[in-house]
């Protein structure tokens, strides 16, 4: 279905991918084909679990006073919520997700419950991984207080040595659960885990904290 006005929503985990663009960048790209008929953007940055979004709740309100269409990117960015999603889609406000602009009723369904599982599954997988880890006499969790004085460089350098032994834990205990790359590199972005760049973790920089680790 084609509808003359969208209002655009877009939904982020962490404030660092908001201020980064990390995130906002493809879900912008999905949603370019329909830009000129876009006539508002609303943005949240709240975990896919929350279901109060101050945002989503001001674009609804615009699409039901102009008659907008609701366009997101992706039904996981809405929200991993299967009761939450049902609820958004029979509140009388059209929706369509850019990456799946047919998408009916059952396609709907099956996207909510996957998004949910996908979310307690991340959920499930890491507290395993950690609880293994725990077992094994890993010590969870590094406090690394900055050192005044120090050059520019070497408190980055600190910076990211404090973050990959933040990660370490559950790169090591998934790895050796045999996660892939990717998997393990979403399992720390839904946990919000900050990354050594301060942004999205990826299958090469989980890769390469494996490397410095395992040299």
């Amino acid at each position: 279905m084609t509808h003359e006005k969208y209002v655009l929503y877009l939904r982020v985990s962490t404030k660092r991918q908001g201020a980064s663009g990390l995130g906002l960048e493809a879900q912008r790209a999905l949603v370019a084909p329909y830009s000129e008929r876009i006539v508002a953007q609303y943005q949240d940055i709240e975990s896919g679990k929350r279901v109060d979004r101050p945002q989503l709740e001001r674009a609804l309100a615009h699409c039901k006073s102009e008659g907008a269409c609701l366009l997101i990117a992706k039904v996981d960015r809405l929200s991993r919520d299967v009761e939450f999603l049902f609820k958004i889609r029979n509140s009388g406000v059209d929706i369509l997700a850019a990456d799946a602009p047919h998408m009916g009723t059952l396609e709907w369904g099956i996207r909510a419950v996957f998004a949910q599982h996908e979310r307690e599954e991340i959920s499930r997988r890491t507290k395993a991984a950690l609880a293994a880890a725990k077992a094994r006499g890993v010590k969870l969790g590094c406090p690394c207080p900055e050192r005044g004085g120090k050059a520019t460089a070497k408190r980055g350098a600190a910076r990211s040595e404090k973050a990959i032994k933040r990660a370490w834990p559950v790169i090591r205990a998934l790895h050796d659960n045999g996660a892939s790359l990717r998997k393990i590199a979403a399992n720390l972005n839904e946990d919000e885990v900050p990354s050594v760049t301060g942004g999205k973790w990826y299958a090469s920089s989980v890769r390469n904290v494996l490397q410095q680790r395992k040299a």
